[in-house]
């Protein structure tokens, strides 16, 4: 069983090492090309190829997986499953049809809910209570494929994106191993998706980060998680962007009189920022230029004044 593993970040590398460490032979690993990153803009390698050279793997970094050069080179490899962990490239019919046993790829979310590109960051922002990963066949429409296996986990009261990204992860990993096995044993048949219960997951813009504190303190406090660490939820302060990671909602029922985005005091749960409905305390904070740090640290070395507002 020749397996041609793809993906790119750090969400992919539990599953990879899950396939070898469970016997099966990757022949590959295709993930993106390096990309220039930091002030430097020095070339980085993606996570999975990282890994899959220190897993003596051979790895692929086709600009575009449909053209002709990477083509040509998947057919040589012939590989008789493709198992795909958030590679970030739309598949040609061409890759998904060739393998005898098919394309599986982690998804983590419950399809048919959460299709596209953030499928971690929308539960959470959306405050549902439960998600997890599907294993899908993969067809040629955007996580529209057959379902073979599903596992569904609770997203807790105070998960961030990164907690809960490494919880799916490993999730994902074990049940790919599942799949991958009654694959080959025949014994896992696919069930069609109802797209009439599809719900999607966008790709995350500037814009989606940025606070509204006329919104009510839990839905606030739901975006930021959603958002941490990365790329992380913010607002303005005297003109500068500042990042928050972690924030939790007060149990007041009003504001106290207080405008929105106005700041109040620095209390045991964090710094007071007055909502549409009450309060939202700031806890784990990043000003532009700065470090990022705890709220306490921030304050003594940026005195507020009363006329500050986040915006």
């Amino acid at each position: 069983m020749n397996i041609l593993f793809m993906g790119t970040p750090a969400f992919a590398i539990p599953s990879l090492k899950a396939l070898v460490e469970n016997g099966y032979n990757v022949v590959g690993a295709v993930t993106q090309p390096d990309k220039p990153k930091g002030r430097g803009r020095k070339y980085i390698a993606p996570p999975v190829k990282t890994c899959a050279l220190e897993l003596g793997i051979p790895v692929y970094q086709p600009d575009r997986v449909r053209d002709e050069d990477f083509l040509d080179i998947f057919r040589k490899i012939s590989p008789d499953m493709v198992a795909l962990v958030a590679f970030g490239q739309i598949l040609p019919k061409e890759l998904i049809d060739f393998p005898e046993f098919g394309c599986l790829n982690v998804h983590p979310s419950l399809l048919p809910k959460y299709r596209g590109a953030a499928p971690i960051n929308w539960p959470i922002i959306n405050g549902d209570r439960k998600t997890g990963v599907t294993i899908m066949l993969m067809d040629e429409g955007v996580d529209s494929g057959e379902i073979l296996l599903q596992e569904k986990i609770d997203i807790d009261i105070d998960d961030t994106f990164d907690d809960l990204h490494d919880k799916l992860s490993t999730l994902g990993a074990g049940l790919l191993i599942k799949a991958v096995g009654d694959v080959i044993d025949g014994t896992l048949a696919g069930t069609l998706q109802d797209a009439s219960l599809a719900t999607f997951a966008p790709r995350l813009t500037r814009e989606t980060g940025h606070i509204n504190w006329d919104d009510e303190s839990e839905k606030i406090v739901n975006l930021i998680r959603g958002l941490s660490s990365h790329p992380g939820a913010y607002s303005f302060l005297e003109d500068k962007k500042l990042k928050i990671f972690y924030a939790v909602s007060g149990k007041e029922k009003s504001s106290g009189g207080k405008e929105p985005g106005e700041i109040g005091r620095l209390m045991e749960a964090g710094l007071q920022i007055a909502t549409r409905n009450g309060h939202v305390y700031l806890k784990d904070v990043q000003l532009e230029g700065k470090k990022r740090m705890f709220i306490e640290d921030f304050l003594r070395g940026h005195h507020l004044l009363p006329s500050n507002t986040l915006e």
